[in-house]
């Protein structure tokens, strides 16, 4: 297998999927569509939506894991919109270019991320008229994972922690679960769901997420420290000037890079417990260990 060929193809197809899966710029109202559209087609890392595709060829299921894989991004950035409102983290620059509020003005913001939000659920509840069974487990994980008790529930916990001087690694923890791993999880197991993964399977894509999102996290936590916002593409050093919760700031640089790659190494040997040709995936992962951005 040939890493970077199989990558640019399946970015290639996630990206072909929002173009066709997203409302058309010029639907009234053209500003909503449009910051919708500049958020979502600003580029990024695309990680989510390919760990779909990749997750649902480990399988031989018929059904098509795009509308899910579209789903996820539109979420995800809904999640980053909001994220950067002045109320939250209140930043600038996201993916190369001026957030959205910046961009726009706040409530077009606001509306936008809301509108992403809202397109998850029905392209999960549209994209699968044969198969309705795959459609309402899709849409239960997503929900789950987006809801109070994850997403949503972890970024309170992150907005609580910025105001504690004393933040405990297991707050930290938790914060890191429920905000980034639970939708790198999700992300995995849609792509099994989709597939055709029987429980058994599901559960180590969880497994493996779970593992793989928490080392993504704490490479972030890393690279704010120690990248610049040109190759971040977001403001660097933001975390440390405003005190932020963070793994570098409990454990430091070093603490943090061993508890990455072993992070990595529990997510990798998941991945190498699936059926099917899981090499793509596991190169994927490993990269996501000595990525710079």
């Amino acid at each position: 297998m040939d890493f970077s060929i199989k990558f640019t193809a399946t970015l290639a197809r996630v990206e072909a999927g929002i173009e066709a899966l997203l409302p058309p710029a010029g639907a009234r109202p053209a500003r909503l569509h449009t910051a919708m559209r500049y958020s979502l087609q600003a580029g990024g890392k695309r990680l989510r939506p390919v760990l779909v595709l990749a997750a649902a060829e480990l399988f031989p299921g018929a059904a098509d894991p795009l509308p899910a894989a579209v789903a996820v991004e539109c979420l995800h950035t809904y999640s980053l919109i909001h994220d950067d409102l002045p109320c939250m983290d209140n930043d600038d620059l996201r993916r190369g270019r001026p957030t959205a509020h910046k961009a726009f003005d706040e409530a077009t913001a606001l509306l936008a991320g809301d509108a992403l939000l809202t397109h998850a659920f029905a392209l999960l509840a549209t994209g699968y008229p044969g198969e309705p069974a795959i459609a309402q487990r899709l849409v239960r994980e997503l929900a789950a994972a987006a809801g109070s008790r994850r997403l949503i529930g972890g970024q309170m916990e992150d907005l609580l922690a910025e105001k504690q001087a004393n933040a405990t690694a297991d707050e930290l923890e938790f914060i890191h679960l429920h905000k980034t791993a639970a939708m790198i999880e999700v992300s995995l197991v849609l792509g099994g769901l989709a597939g055709g993964a029987g429980p058994t399977e599901v559960e180590t894509l969880r497994r493996a997420g779970r593992h793989l999102g928490l080392a993504f996290q704490i490479i972030d936590d890393l690279l704010d420290a120690t990248a610049d916002t040109a190759t971040l593409g977001k403001t660097a050093g933001k975390d440390a000037k405003a005190d932020k919760t963070t793994a570098v700031k409990l454990h430091g640089l070093e603490d943090s890079r061993r508890m990455a790659e072993a992070h990595s190494t529990q997510a990798v040997a998941a991945l190498r417990a699936l059926p099917g040709d899981t090499a793509f995936l596991i190169a994927l992962a490993e990269r996501m260990l000595t990525r710079d951005r």
